[in-house]
């Protein structure tokens, strides 16, 4: 599937609230423009059987007080069935379209990033894309819209 048919997948899927379907085409373009930097168009996402995704927590090197929340997106299912969480019966893996992984990320709160394994057979090197910068260039496009329209002229009577 590609972006296009992605992005409208999520607007398929998006509840009919009026707000919304509204709100996925706004950032789409963010969206898009995240994934086109991604080599896959899907990737394995580690989850439990209630669906809730698996989030492994990451200490900083040098700070020992410092951790954040990522979330792991293998490009194949056989790279993410090499994580040390596949071995618990309750966690499977399960392939999501990048955008709709980018999507869920700035909703999830939680989440600090995504790291994707771009690699096929090389789980341990990944590029991890935050959940702050994601929201910055979903604000960066939404400014334009947010704009408001130019004031009425002062001698209309």
């Amino acid at each position: 599937m590609d972006l296009d048919q992605q992005i409208q997948e999520l607007l398929d899927q998006a509840p009919d609230d009026g707000v919304t379907p509204g709100a996925v085409q706004a950032i789409a373009p963010a969206l898009k423009l995240v994934a086109g930097q991604l080599k896959h168009p899907q990737y394995h996402i580690l989850q439990t059987l209630d669906g809730r995704w698996v989030m492994i927590t990451m200490n900083h090197q040098t700070q020992a007080d410092t951790s954040k929340n990522v979330v792991y997106a293998f490009s194949t299912l056989k790279d993410a069935m090499t994580s040390p969480a596949t071995k618990d019966p309750q966690v499977i893996a399960v392939p999501i379209p990048v955008t709709h992984i980018l999507f869920q990320m700035v909703a999830m709160t939680s989440i600090d990033g995504i790291v994707f394994f771009e690699t096929p057979g090389n789980p341990q090197q990944g590029s991890e894309v935050t959940r702050e910068s994601i929201q910055q260039l979903i604000q960066a496009h939404l400014r334009p819209l947010q704009q408001p329209s130019a004031s009425p002229p002062s001698d209309i009577a």
